[in-house]
């Protein structure tokens, strides 16, 4: 139905209830496009409800929830699984119904996949070195471990040797990044508490990730062989997290560890696989294509894009064609831990895979696609679709009721941020943290780039026309970029601990805060007697009641207790017949006030100075 809306412009309209669904990032043309309408038209109905939007302009749900609710629609967003589950629908890939047709003779055990999550300083590394050296097939093939974000060992388990995957990534950041992208990766969750320290607040966060994602957790009580070492207290502090041992009536594992001396080490293992077969059906289809997560990545000199991924069904096999998060390619060369070469994964084997064009995200999730140009296609408009959806979350709202207010008020501050690192996991954990400061609505904090590698002359170029920082994490300059960046003037700053580029960037935010002034008082005369002079004006003769009087302070004038004059200043001060600069509590003076002369007997002048508040 055709009705006239704002600003006279046809516009098929909705009965208040009709639905339409839209991606995040999309444009007029998109809506247009599923509500059958002319885009310029809803242009100009944007712009009579306060809003400038061309039509290709990627817009946020708040604005489409404007434009629909005044065409009668409903806007409903697809959130980013749906909107891949639509997309790779378009190329017959239905992962949904893959699952749903999957018999239970197809199934088969998978080993269970843990992450070490807990507070700095609780010993997750060494508990992890610690599993590494525990694991009989690599002390039987004496294999160095390769850092690869993850890796699998072998341990008996009831006269059977069973598989264990291990997560060896930065505790519970890069365990939030990957459920942020949907990427539900663990089965469980080892959390990591020094039995002389007790609970922390990182110790807290790791369990409130762990429950929030629904994953049974294993307490590792560790350093139980250090002095002033109490795990009675542990277990006491973690039934206010609703994390009950097993000697107290509850249900979660402890095991008290010794990392340094590999004490109790079995013991965690063992409760690792008694919790996995109890509460968990680790079962996994390997008879198709591989499907899973990509955990971290990282760009190799001489080999390229190099991917950690983590097949959760399925088998990935060396020359398949693959699309990870919006990168793609086909498997050249696979890996383990140990630096072997592998030629299939199966179900829960963490694998370096070769072979990808670009670096993809750490909780990219990756597939198998039947062939290159398939693969080419996803990555191209998963690719299109984030950069839409980046572009809407960057742009700043702003109606045109409000437009002169924000002028007057001066340009909304905002701090560019570029962030590079070494690898996937770490920058998505950077700007992670980086988006909790909060300073207040005065400054906006962007991340309008991030990337893996050296730092680039793109970079340096972007930063340049966006006015933007580049942060580097234990990463460099690439060649010819440091003299590029100079004489742009481009400020680039390194790091090698994330909390100092937290905390450096909260200081500059705060930094550039407008300042806040209040009013401080310097000090208050009476006046006793007003003299006439053709020279200076009216002069008051004045007894100082308090504080100091001082020559070219602000001032006021008050009579009876209301401001009679304001926004003065102590143009002339005496004592007697010298020029001074102030005057104390108990003198008397004479004060001139410049041009203003509505001055009587019984005024009193205020002196003050307008200080900067310092900001918490």
């Amino acid at each position: 139905m055709q009705a006239p809306s704002l600003g006279g412009v046809q516009v098929p309209r909705g009965n208040g209830s009709t639905v339409v669904r839209l991606r995040h990032g999309a444009s007029l043309n998109d809506f247009a496009d599923k509500i059958d309408a002319n885009p310029a038209s809803l242009v100009t109905v944007l712009f009579h409800l306060g809003e400038m939007a061309t039509a290709t302009q990627s817009l946020d749900e708040d604005t489409f929830g404007t434009l629909a609710a005044e065409l009668g629609y409903v806007i409903e967003m697809v959130s980013a699984e749906e909107e891949d589950r639509e997309l790779l629908g378009t190329f017959d890939i239905d992962l949904q119904a893959e699952e749903a047709g999957e018999s239970d003779e197809d199934l088969v055990a998978r080993p269970p996949v843990v992450t070490v999550m807990g507070h700095v300083d609780h010993g997750k590394t060494k508990l992890l070195d610690a599993i590494r050296k525990s694991d009989v097939v690599a002390g039987e093939h004496g294999g160095i471990t390769q850092h690869i974000g993850a890796y699998q060992i072998t341990a008996e388990h009831e006269g059977v040797e069973r598989a264990i995957t291990f997560i060896d990534t930065p505790g519970h950041e890069a365990f939030t990044a990957m459920r942020a992208r949907g990427a539900q990766v663990t089965d469980i969750a080892i959390l990591v508490v020094a039995a002389d320290d007790g609970v922390m607040p990182q110790t807290v966060e790791a369990v409130n990730h762990a429950q929030a994602a629904g994953v049974p957790i294993v307490v590792a009580v560790n350093k139980i062989d250090v002095e002033g070492a109490n795990p009675a207290k542990v277990r006491q502090q973690l039934t206010e997290y609703n994390l009950v041992a097993e000697e107290y009536g509850g249900d979660t594992m402890f095991v008290d560890v010794a990392a340094k001396p590999g004490i109790g080490i079995d013991d965690l293992i063992e409760a690792v696989l008694l919790t996995a077969d109890a509460a968990l059906d680790l079962r996994a289809n390997p008879s198709k294509d591989a499907r899973g997560v990509a955990i971290e990545a990282n760009l190799d000199k001489g080999r390229g894009s190099v991917a950690t991924v983590l097949v959760q069904s399925g088998t990935l096999h060396v020359g398949d064609a693959i699309v990870a998060g919006t990168a793609h390619g086909r498997v050249r060369a696979m890996f383990d831990e140990h630096g072997n070469s592998v030629e299939a994964a199966t179900p829960a084997r963490p694998v370096q895979v070769l072979g990808l064009t670009s670096v993809p995200s750490a909780g990219d999730t990756f597939l198998v696609a039947p062939d290159d140009r398939t693969a080419r296609q996803i990555a191209e408009k998963r690719e299109a679709a984030e950069r839409a959806a980046t572009l809407a979350k960057r742009r700043k709202r702003i109606s045109l009721e409000d437009f002169d207010t924000e002028l007057k008020k001066g340009k909304v501050e905002s701090l560019n941020l570029i962030l590079k690192g070494d690898v996937s996991g770490a920058v998505e954990a950077l700007e992670d943290a980086l988006l909790k400061i909060d300073v207040g609505d005065e400054v906006q904090l962007r991340v309008i780039h991030r990337g893996v590698g050296a730092i680039t002359q793109n970079d340096v170029n972007l930063a340049t026309v966006d006015s933007a920082v580049i942060i580097g994490f234990n990463v460099k300059y690439g060649e010819r970029v440091e003299e590029l960046a100079e004489r742009e003037g481009v400020d680039v700053k390194f790091y090698s601990v994330i909390y100092q580029a937290i905390e450096d960037v909260e200081a500059a935010l705060k930094g550039m805060l407008k300042p806040e002034y209040e009013e401080v008082q310097l000090g208050t005369a009476e006046i006793r007697q007003v003299f006439r002079s053709s020279k200076f004006g009216n002069i008051a003769g004045s007894v100082v009641r308090s504080g100091t009087i001082r020559r070219n302070s602000k001032a006021r004038v008050l009579r009876g207790g209301t401001v009679v004059g304001d926004n003065l200043s102590i143009e002339s001060l005496r004592r007697e017949k010298d020029d001074v600069t102030e005057v104390r509590e108990g003198f008397e003076c004479g004060i001139g006030l410049g041009s203003f002369n509505d001055i009587t007997e019984g005024d009193i002048i205020e002196t003050f100075e307008m200080r900067e508040k310092p900001r918490d």
